[in-house]
């Protein structure tokens, strides 16, 4: 057996130190560093017995090694099989991190369920009973999943030689211990070994390992740091808990491209994928209000219909209050400025509340305009035309700037039935067979000369 080894490391970001100290001095946060065992013993695989054969790695030549497209898993699920890329990778890490109750689980156990193929859901947080009454909820059963409720790796890896199965659900990583550390369960050295550990598994035997991870306050990943680059993809769950929807995003793919998002909705019997969001996140008032515009954004490579809703009011108090819902405060902050400087609108003494409909957040700069307009139309009391949208940035001189992929933005309001749409002039649109009225301006004075006159 070998010398126990200790070291230091911070609970916050992971770094290592070799004595302790009171402040760490790569996130600067005080007492978070604490002592841990970083070996107990000699490891021989993830495999019990200690009779595996270890080969060595040789080197290639770049031209001599085979190049081959990956053969995907289908996950039975489009939105998911849309953010992965096509699927699951055979011997790839996913790592699956959200808010707690934001359905990381229930989206899952709704994968293992409905793949049709051997799987084995292992969960450290429930009993197998709360997870049968969540799989009925959903109204759900398989008769190829399996479900273990362990947390010591070395029983869990007893049950996949036993089981088979083509792919393994952790549920969660922050639950695991190894024999081979001696640090209590979600410790930094424990969420490392046991992650090494599942990573070598899936690497020699190609079986997909899905772990779901928990979040901090500041809504990164808890563990190391280095957790995330150890792993093949990390995928965020979204969402308020207040709304129904939930967005997945990749924020890391090396099987695939981080621009993909999936959108759900979250029902009593379960997570419900969205095929069309546009029509969902737009309201179906049929009277005109002001203060709404509609936008044409792209949330990775799918274009979207959004509503945007402002109310602009006069302060009651001294200060003006600047509040947004799904959009960046600084931005509006912006915009208004230059709605006060090169527009003539005396905004600076009223209160301004922006709200992106759906629970969603947009970062697209295309939605400045909609943003313009819906303010302008709380400021005036006029309600904008229901059948108008927009789709183009501000500048800071008050310039519309052209947006990318203007082409898919246009045929997605196309599809949805709006008669025109209203865009920069600098905007090259390469398809010139659409039915919908494109409108072109330069500066926010031609977009308020046509929409108020």
């Amino acid at each position: 057996m070998a010398k126990v080894k200790t070291s230091f490391f911070c609970q916050n970001c992971g770094s290592q130190y070799s004595k302790w100290q009171g402040q760490c001095t790569s996130c600067k946060e005080w007492n978070t560093i604490v002592e841990e065992v970083i070996q107990k013993e000699d490891k021989t695989s993830w495999k019990s017995s200690s009779s595996s054969i270890q080969t060595v790695s040789k080197s290639q030549l770049i031209s001599d090694i085979s190049s081959q497209s990956e053969i995907r898993i289908n996950t039975c699920n489009k939105e998911l099989n849309r953010v992965l890329g096509g699927g699951l990778v055979p011997g790839s890490i996913t790592l699956l991190g959200g808010e707690p109750g934001i359905g990381k689980s229930t989206l899952m156990l709704q994968i293992v369920l409905q793949i049709g193929t051997t799987t084995l859901y292992v969960s450290g947080e429930e009993s197998a009973q709360q997870i049968k009454m969540r799989a009925e909820r959903i109204q759900s059963d398989s008769k190829s999943c399996f479900i273990l409720t362990e947390t010591k790796t070395q029983n869990i890896f007893k049950q996949i030689e036993e089981i088979q199965p083509r792919i393994v659900v952790i549920d969660s990583i922050q639950t695991l211990h190894s024999d081979y550390i001696d640090s209590s369960p979600g410790s930094i050295s424990q969420i490392r070994e046991c992650a090494t550990e599942l990573i070598k598994f899936a690497k020699e035997t190609h079986t997909p390992v899905i772990l779901i991870g928990h979040i901090t306050k500041d809504g990164n990943i808890a563990g190391p740091k280095i957790l995330e680059h150890m792993v093949d993809t990390v995928l965020q769950f979204e969402g308020d808990r207040n709304h129904v929807y939930r967005i997945l995003r990749s924020q890391k793919n090396r099987f695939g491209s981080t621009n993909e998002i999936g959108i759900y909705e979250m029902l009593g019997k379960g997570l419900k994928e969205v095929a069309n969001p546009s029509e969902i996140l737009i309201s179906k008032n049929e009277e005109g209000l002001s203060g709404t515009a509609i936008s044409a954004t792209i949330e990775g490579m799918r274009p979207l219909m959004i509503e945007i809703q402002a109310l602009v009011s006069t302060a009651v108090y001294g200060t003006p209050q600047r509040s947004t819902t799904g959009f960046h405060v600084k931005r509006l902050n912006m915009l208004l400025a230059v709605l006060e400087k090169r527009a003539g609108f005396k905004l600076g003494a009223k209160d301004v509340f922006l709200n992106v409909t759906g629970g969603i957040t947009v970062d697209d700069p295309a939605i400045d305009l909609a943003v313009v307009a819906a303010v302008l139309s709380s400021n005036v009391d006029i309600a904008i035309d229901k059948s108008l949208c927009f789709s183009a940035e501000i500048g800071l001189a008050g310039e519309v700037r052209p947006v990318t992929r203007i082409d898919q933005r246009i045929k997605e309001a196309e599809k949805l039935g709006y008669s025109s749409i209203i865009i920069s002039k600098h905007c090259k649109v390469s398809n010139k067979d659409h039915k919908i009225g494109i409108i072109k301006v330069t500066k926010v004075h031609d977009v308020v000369r046509h929409l108020f006159g």
